[in-house]
């Protein structure tokens, strides 16, 4: 399909192929020969800054670290993330778009990969050339395409990877790497997005981003002034000796390869529109489970007299800490017992030679794993009913500066993807953190139908999302409530529990699963 324009009366958006055209098959790695024959244009592309995985709208959170509840059109889960690649010159807005399409998706679960953190590592002498504005970043062999495809891969098969956090003062990779957990959108930007053939082979979408010359100029002074410490004599000589040379001849040429030229960046709602639309025509979300039924995995326990009278006490917000803390423990153990009667049991025998069909356990061992910090609180009832259990702990918490999930605190015993894992948390709101933790405890070779996700308090949105990800997990909780608030606090719901069951105060806008400090 030939290159084509669409006009409407909001806006305008290049479609220049159908998804999966052909068009690379004959390039070689790097794409630095697409510029013959072609014209330089006066405007284009995207905004070369690291974003944090992780956006807060007005209505929501959306989370960017995890495994997501992403199914194909036969309702199964996708063996392979969708990834959107996105092109385009330095400081052309592929940022802004790319945090478009995300809020514009409604998905709980999206990685945000930048080709700034694939940087190579500079010698010393190339070291001493940047910081004279004499290093060329814009060109293809500034970038370590190697590791950044293998990321890419390991990514859209759904595993973890850790990505190298490249600083811009020093020219060179920090010390510490981040984590990122399989997702099943990717959304992948960079001016040599488009440049090299393998990453071209893993795009299942392919937007080119066109701003106008000046507009990106004038973005970059900002940025590179304000944030990365330049000084405007610099920043404007690596422009006209570096940036504008690279644009015409490496990824200008690339827009060929497009299948939807957005221009305007961020601003252009018509293709933002659209790019939504067919995303959302290959794959159905678990969004559109939440009015079916519960899932058969889910168990909850028998509302007797005793349990509502425990949740009567628990919910009132007027019950004191002691009174909370002793109700909730209560819970917990009948949780923890009925959480067991889903382990797998054999046939003994009684002294008298007789066969009895007991509950006696039949595998390797059981392991408990708490989400830092609520629960934690689980542990007690845990070490109560079962005896020498090993116990793990994850800690996600969300970075109040950046707005980035980070794996704060990960113990694990050894050899854990021998055992069945019980996985505490005492409140499942939406079920991020829970996927998260289970998505780790997957990395680590736990089986997913060994694990058993237990909960005082769940949100219907929460056990559907645990549910559709993960499918052969087990959940156990006392209650499920229907709704999630704006804040993500599940209604009528309990509170934050942490803070009830440790005295301590969160921020009002924190919602129940933003974990807070650890508690020791």
């Amino acid at each position: 399909m030939g290159s084509g324009f669409l006009q409407t009366s909001k806006g305008e958006v290049w479609i220049s192929r159908l998804i999966h055209g052909g068009g690379e098959g004959s390039l070689d790695r790097l794409l630095t020969s697409v510029s013959s024959g072609l014209s330089p244009r006066k405007r284009t592309t995207s905004q070369c800054k690291s974003e944090p995985p992780l956006l807060r709208t007005s209505k929501r959170t959306i989370y960017t670290a995890g495994r997501p509840p992403w199914y194909n059109e036969h309702g199964t889960q996708s063996k392979e993330a969708f990834v959107i690649g996105l092109c385009g010159g330095s400081a052309s807005g592929k940022t802004t778009v790319a945090r478009k399409i995300i809020e514009a998706l409604d998905v709980p679960w999206v990685v945000l990969l930048s080709m700034d953190s694939f940087y190579k590592v500079l010698t010393p002498e190339q070291q001493v050339t940047a910081a004279s504005n004499d290093y060329n970043f814009d060109h293809p062999d500034a970038f370590d395409f190697g590791l950044l495809a293998h990321t890419l891969r390991k990514l859209k098969l759904g595993k973890s990877v850790k990505i190298p956090v490249y600083d811009f003062t020093t020219h060179g990779r920090q010390k510490d790497w981040k984590t990122v957990y399989g997702a099943s959108v990717i959304i992948f930007e960079g001016i040599m997005a488009f440049a090299d053939k393998e990453l071209l082979q893993l795009l299942d979408m392919k937007i080119f981003v066109e701003t106008d010359s000046d507009i990106r100029l004038v973005r970059r002074l900002q940025r590179d002034i304000t944030e990365r410490g330049r000084d405007i004599d610099g920043v404007i000589k690596q422009y006209n000796k570096f940036v504008k040379p690279a644009f015409e001849q490496y990824i200008e040429p690339t827009m060929r390869l497009a299948d939807i030229v957005v221009p305007r960046g961020g601003g252009n709602m018509v293709a933002i529109d659209l790019i939504v639309q067919h995303v959302h025509s290959q794959a159905a979300l678990a969004s559109a489970h939440q009015a079916q039924p519960l899932p058969q995995t889910l168990s909850v326990l028998e509302s007797t007299p005793q349990v509502r009278g425990m949740h009567t006490i628990i919910r009132n917000k007027e019950t004191s800490r002691d009174e909370f803390i002793f109700y909730s423990k209560r819970l917990m153990r009948l949780l923890i017992e009925r959480a067991l009667s889903f382990l797998p049991s054999e046939v003994l025998q009684t002294p008298q030679g007789e066969d009895y069909e007991g509950r006696t356990f039949h595998g390797k061992r059981i392991t408990g794993v708490s989400i830092l910090r609520a629960g934690e609180t689980m542990e007690p009832a845990l070490r109560a009913v079962c005896k020498d259990v090993r116990i793990g702990k994850i800690l996600i918490q969300t970075n109040q500066d950046t707005g980035e999930p980070e794996l704060h605190y990960l113990r694990l015993p050894k050899d854990i993807g021998e055992d069945h894992v019980i996985l505490m948390d005492c409140t499942v709101s939406t079920g991020a953190a829970a996927m998260m933790a289970v998505r780790v405890l997957l990395d680590h070779d736990v089986q997913e139908d060994k694990i058993l996700l237990v909960s005082l308090l769940m949100a219907e949105m929460g056990v559907h999302s645990v549910a559709y990800a993960f499918p052969q997990v087990q959940i156990i909780t006392t209650a499920v409530d229907k709704k999630v608030n704006d804040l993500f606090h599940i209604i009528p719901g309990i509170g934050n529990f942490g803070d009830r069951y440790f005295g301590t105060d969160a921020p009002p806008e924190w919602s129940d699963e933003e974990m807070d400090e650890p508690s020791y």
